[in-house]
């Protein structure tokens, strides 16, 4: 039960940020100023992917938990493949965005990893 209990607070976390990834796109490719119509749709592209990247990496653990058993091997997987791949986006976030001004990059490397860590210990407790 304590295992299930990290991954829902894991899962919220992480699609939360993902939304909050989303709903500013369009100021997000505002604030690279002049850019082509072309770099503008690739930006939005992008910003929208990570977030639905995000979303998806909270729903996926979310529904093997609620529909599961979460004592399976393969729910374990899930969650540390899950935890995993949050920690790289992490430490790519940390490499790129976080050394920007911008707070909400700085703030990213800190929200992934604490889901991360939720998905890890839910996946080996």
């Amino acid at each position: 039960m304590a295992n299930e209990i990290l991954v829902y607070i894991g899962s919220s976390i992480i699609m939360l940020w993902g939304i909050t990834h989303i709903i500013p796109t369009r100021q997000i490719v505002k604030g690279f100023g002049e850019i082509s119509e072309d770099n503008k749709k690739v930006l939005t592209m992008e910003v929208i992917a990570e977030g639905l990247a995000l979303v998806f990496l909270g729903v996926l653990p979310l529904i093997v938990t609620a529909l599961g058993d979460s004592q399976s091997l393969t729910a374990k997987i899930v969650y540390v493949a899950d935890g995993v791949i949050l920690l790289a986006m992490a430490l790519l976030t940390l490499a790129t965005g976080a050394r920007t001004p911008t707070i909400w990059y700085k703030v990213c490397p800190v929200v992934k990893t604490a889901a991360a860590i939720l998905f890890i210990f839910g996946g080996t407790l």
